[in-house]
C-alpha cells in the first residue's frame, strides 16, 4: 500500500494535515508500506513538460484569469496557442527559474469541448510562496490534473478509483498518459459519503480551528475520525460501516444514527 500526499499547491498544504492523515491511519490500525509525495517527483514533471511543449500538446499563456475563464466559457482559442515550440519552452524554463510570474501552461485539447474543464486546463503555474517540504526549491508547480495521471503510473498503481467529483476529468487523466506513452491506469469511480447536516469540507471545518472555536481537529463536535473517537466511536465499527457501503456510484445522505448503531 503506498501512502501518497498529492502536496502539488504549496498555498494549499500544510504539515497538520499530513500528521494528521498518518494519524487518523495509524489509529484505524492501517499502516502504508511506504509513503509517498508527490513534491518527490518535481523534477520527473518537468520532464514531462518540456516534452509535452516539444510535441506542441502544451502551452504557456498569460491571460489574466477572468479574461481565461470567459474565453473556456464561449469557447475561444488563445492567441496564445500560436507560439512556437521554442517560444513555449523559453517561457517555461524562464518560470521554472521564478519570473514569468503572469504565465501558466495550458494543455492543448479542443476549446469547443461540451465538457469546460477539458478546454485547454492548466497544467503548471508558479506559485512564489516556500513549499512545506521543497522550501523555495521550485518556482513553478504542476496542478493535479498534470501530475496525478503521471505519478499514478510511475508508482504501479493498476486501478485508480476517484470519486465520482472527477468523472468529468477522467479522459483528460487519459489523454495524458497516452500523449506521454506511459502505462495506462484504470479508472474506478465512486460516490462520496453525505451525512446530513455535517459539513465535511476541511476548507470550511478549518475556519473553526484557526479561529478557536474549537478545541482543535480532535474537537468532539467535528466530524473527523479523532472528533468522533473522542466521543467514544470505535474503529471496528467504522471499519464495519465503510464495509457495509461498498463501492456505490450513488450519492449517498445517510443520518449519523446508523454508524451509532453500528457502534453500540
Amino acid at each position: 500500500m503506498i501512502l501518497r500526499f498529492d502536496d502539488t499547491n504549496p498555498m494549499n498544504e500544510k504539515v497538520e494535515f499530513v500528521d494528521n492523515i498518518i494519524r487518523d491511519l495509524k489509529t484505524l490500525g492501517i499502516t502504508a508500506d511506504q509513503v509517498t509525495y508527490s513534491s518527490d517527483h518535481f523534477e520527473m514533471l518537468q520532464g514531462y513538460m518540456r516534452q509535452m511543449i516539444q510535441e506542441e500538446k502544451a502551452y504557456a499563456d498569460n491571460l489574466p484569469a477572468e479574461e481565461m475563464k470567459e474565453q473556456r466559457d464561449n469557447g475561444i482559442e488563445s492567441a496564445a496557442r500560436a507560439h512556437t515550440v521554442a517560444k513555449n519552452l523559453e517561457l517555461f524554463e524562464g518560470m521554472l527559474k521564478g519570473g514569468n510570474k503572469d504565465y501558466c501552461i495550458r494543455a492543448k485539447l479542443n476549446m469547443q469541448d461540451k465538457v469546460k474543464c477539458l478546454r485547454d486546463p492548466v497544467f503548471y503555474r508558479t506559485k512564489d510562496i516556500p513549499h512545506h517540504r521543497t522550501g523555495d526549491k521550485f518556482k513553478a508547480y504542476p496542478t493535479y490534473d498534470f501530475t496525478c495521471p503521471i505519478v499514478d503510473s510511475f508508482e504501479g498503481v493498476t486501478h485508480a478509483l476517484r470519486t465520482i467529483e472527477y468523472r468529468d476529468r477522467n479522459s483528460l487523466y487519459a489523454w495524458v498518459q497516452s500523449t506521454l506513452n506511459l502505462r495506462p491506469v484504470e479508472i474506478y469511480d465512486f460516490s462520496k459519503l453525505n451525512l446530513l447536516s455535517t459539513c465535511l469540507s476541511k476548507r470550511k471545518l478549518r475556519w473553526f480551528v484557526e479561529n478557536g472555536k474549537v478545541e482543535g481537529w480532535n474537537d468532539p463536535r467535528f466530524p473527523t475520525i479523532q472528533g468522533i473517537q473522542r466521543r467514544g466511536m470505535t474503529s471496528e465499527a467504522l471499519k464495519t460501516f465503510m464495509l457495509e457501503q461498498g463501492p456505490s456510484r450513488n450519492t449517498v445522505n445517510m443520518e449519523w444514527d446508523k454508524i451509532w448503531a453500528v457502534n453500540k
